[in-house]
């Protein structure tokens, strides 16, 4: 479903061009689950980056269900976001003046593809029913993080891309959200890629690949 073919990413430094993804494969089945882990600052979130349109690889081409993504104009990498792909981030990213229940609409609203009764379904498994009229500040870290999943999964994407999405969480609130998260993936039917430090949360998906030197192992 996901398949990146030789993605290579430059950046510029002071010192010259540096190297960060080195001609990577990879691939993705529909409805399955990969953890990409490796050292701070080595490329993962870089790679999720490119995979969601926000930035386009120096060579090499990534394609969802076949489409290719490099070849997409900067319209196109926005409607990308919007219909095929959603992203949940360490930093929770919810919209200060709004209530929980509308930041849990905002994406499906914005794709034109909200479903009510999926929504519901999702504000009742993330226990957020009770909190619905609160606002992101009145709210824990965990609740946040609980929020910013379901407005991600409302809209029924393809491809769910998280980037450390337990980062910012306590231990204990971090199982608990990774196991909700795990659970509304596999309901939803989409794909998963996860960034992740940790290599016990890595564990828990169908597969893990690590990034060392710009590369897969």
């Amino acid at each position: 479903m996901l398949e990146l073919l030789q993605v290579s990413k430059d950046y510029a430094s002071p010192q010259g061009s540096i190297r960060v993804l080195e001609q990577v494969d990879l691939q993705l089945a529909a409805g399955s689950s990969l953890a990409l882990t490796g050292e701070s600052g080595c490329g993962k979130s870089t790679l999720l980056h490119l995979v969601a349109g926000l930035d386009l690889p120096d060579g090499g081409d990534i394609r969802l269900d076949g489409q290719s993504l490099t070849r997409l104009g900067e319209a196109g990498r926005a409607a990308w976001r919007r219909q095929r792909v959603a992203l949940v981030f360490q930093q929770f990213n919810l919209i200060p003046s709004l209530p929980v229940a509308d930041n849990l609409a905002f994406q499906a609203r914005l794709a034109g593809r909200l479903e009510r009764p999926w929504l519901d379904y999702l504000t009742r498994q993330l226990g957020l029913e009770s909190l619905l009229g609160r606002y992101p500040e009145q709210l824990s870290g965990g609740q946040q993080q609980r929020v910013a999943v379901g407005r991600a999964l409302a809209v029924r994407p393809q491809l769910l891309l998280a980037d450390e999405p337990t980062g910012n969480l306590d231990e204990q609130t971090a199982e608990e959200v990774m196991a909700l998260l795990l659970k509304l993936v596999a309901d939803s039917g989409c794909s998963l890629l996860m960034v992740t430090h940790s290599l016990h949360l890595a564990s828990r998906l169908d597969r893990q690949v690590r990034l060392s030197a710009g590369q897969l192992h």
